[in-house]
């Protein structure tokens, strides 16, 4: 999980809690069944965006079997005053909705219900042919076949296609701005909501471009029709029950 910078101006990344108690022991990866080659890679993309400017500070934890297998604190938690980053830094943390919802994919994913590089038609049929714009600013009607399907890793990562414009740099008095304003969250149903979305083109193709927020409730929906039960409950029942 990937938060934005908060009042210490720093960013911290938590991954991969598992058991219902934290202790504060440090194992060595192997001990907790836990590739330490691999959780170096973690610390080594940290120091990269610290090193080139793009995060001031990041905090990573890995907790496995009861255990901490991986701590790695990197950076600033000021810039102006170069206090140093540290593993009790506060933060402020906003969306954490969005990586639980990540975390109920992925189960599904290892259950064999969904498959990150195919295609969310068969469950969301709202996104199958897909149009997009000719010019993210243009009118509505002037669109192209979408290259290929959306899938599962384009909802996770963010570039399937459609999101906050605001983020993108397109101004919300643009049609696709406008459109997206009048997109109904609140009083519908998650088909309702669908249709509502799958009537309007994509900004861009999938894949293309990072666009933040609304991959998520749609994933949320891939997740209630994937699991057959509703996302809430699948919420309680497969991650915070066992996670007490």
């Amino acid at each position: 999980m990937i938060f934005r910078k908060g009042l210490v101006g720093g960013l911290a990344a938590f991954a991969v809690v598992s058991g219902p108690v934290m202790a504060q022991t440090l194992r060595h990866p192997v001990e907790t069944g836990m590739s330490h080659t691999r959780l170096q890679r973690v610390t080594e993309v940290a120091e990269k965006h610290v090193a080139d400017g793009s995060l001031s500070g990041v905090v990573t934890l890995v907790y496995r079997k009861g255990h901490q297998a991986h701590i790695s604190v990197r950076g600033f938690q000021d810039l102006a005053t170069k206090a140093p980053m540290r593993r009790d830094t506060i933060f402020a943390m906003a969306s954490m909705t969005k990586p639980i919802t990540a975390v109920a994919a992925m189960i599904l994913v290892e259950d064999g219900k969904l498959r990150l590089d195919e295609p969310v038609d068969r469950l969301l049929p709202e996104l199958a042919n897909r149009m997009v714009l000719d010019n993210p600013t243009g009118p509505l009607t002037d669109v192209r076949p979408a290259p290929r399907p959306i899938t599962l890793r384009d909802l996770l990562t963010y570039r399937m296609g459609i999101g906050v414009i605001r983020y993108a740099g397109i101004s919300q008095d643009s049609p696709i701005g406008k459109a997206y304003a009048a997109l109904s969250v609140r009083g519908v149903t998650a088909d309702q909501y669908m249709a509502q979305l799958g009537a309007l083109p994509l900004v861009y193709a999938p894949g293309e471009r990072f666009m933040y927020n609304m991959p998520s409730t749609v994933l949320g929906v891939l997740v209630a029709r994937a699991s057959g039960m509703p996302f809430e409950q699948f919420l309680e029942t497969r991650i915070f029950r066992p996670l007490d």
